[in-house]
């Protein structure tokens, strides 16, 4: 399938109550992994992966392709299931997950057939990465776009705002940050342990432009911005970044808001009540038609 397809709010949100099993499977699986962090970032990456991005899984190395860059490297769940819902991994790999032998390892390994453009492990790292690959594109000419989805808890490294004062220094009018602002990171609040806000504010005194996104879990909101990131793209010289307010581990009720489901699986009981919680939600939307 050629991407993007057109918005259609019911349909993307089956899709995200499936990626939300992938990522329950993914983990409880593994025994391991981080569930949190995927879950508030669902919408970002189904909307994204839908109808914003220019790809197409069938020739993952073109040119005109737009790129995704993923620095919060460590939701790997969520990432790999985008990546199979949209026809670069085989979903039946997704139980695979940090298994020996698996290519789905904790961290992702650059993998351009599997639509992996970097591979990615330490905050802080990836954002350059994506800067470099947003300049390469425009001195080569070309109208790709390049989005990168970090978090408030990345934006506490410092190598991250050399990046983010370096972007609209060379003009990089096709650079999308989309900060997922769950405020939650493994040891805590984000806002305890290093406050980051006012984001909004920090980034215009770096010459962004900047989209707040009031619920991330709005798929119709964050498809508005991605739109608009389009519109500002093509009438300033300045990068874009979304700050997305989200909740960790939304979607599953005992993971929702919880700082411990940062890095840690369910177990089967967990597990089973997550997959039904999940299960309802889709007959419900069934029974709405």
């Amino acid at each position: 399938m050629k991407y993007p397809i057109p918005f259609d709010e019911r349909e993307l949100k089956l899709k995200t109550i499936q990626m939300r099993k992938d990522i329950l499977l993914a983990t409880h699986s593994a025994g391991s992994g981080h569930p949190g962090g995927s879950l508030s970032s669902t919408e970002i990456l189904t909307v994204l992966y839908n109808c914003i991005l220019r790809h197409e899984p069938s020739e993952p190395e073109n040119e005109d392709r737009d790129r995704f860059i993923l620095s919060k490297a460590h939701i790997t769940p969520g990432y790999y299931s985008i990546l199979a819902r949209t026809g670069y991994i085989d979903p039946a790999e997704i139980p695979t997950f940090r298994k020996f032998g698996s290519f789905l390892q904790g961290h992702p390994k650059k993998d351009l057939k599997h639509g992996i453009e970097i591979g990615g492990g330490s905050l802080g790292q990836n954002f350059s990465v994506a800067c470099g690959v947003a300049l390469g594109i425009k001195q080569k000419n070309k109208t790709a776009m390049v989005y990168d989805l970090s978090s408030e808890g990345e934006l506490q490294e410092g190598s991250m705002w050399e990046a983010i004062m370096a972007a609209p220094h060379f003009k990089l009018n096709n650079l999308c940050m989309i900060v997922d602002y769950n405020n939650l990171q493994i040891d805590g609040c984000a806002s305890d342990i290093m406050e980051v806000a006012p984001l909004d504010k920090k980034f215009e005194a770096f010459n962004w432009n900047v989209i707040v996104v009031k619920n991330g879990h709005d798929l119709k909101e964050v498809y508005d911005a991605f739109k608009k990131v389009e519109e500002l793209s093509k009438t300033t010289e300045k990068p874009t970044v979304i700050i997305a307010t989200t909740i960790k581990g939304y979607g599953v009720s005992y993971m929702a808001n919880v700082c411990g489901w940062h890095g840690k699986a369910p177990n089967k009981e967990e597990y089973d009540k997550g997959i039904q919680e999940l299960d309802d939600q889709i007959n419900q939307l069934n029974n709405q038609q």
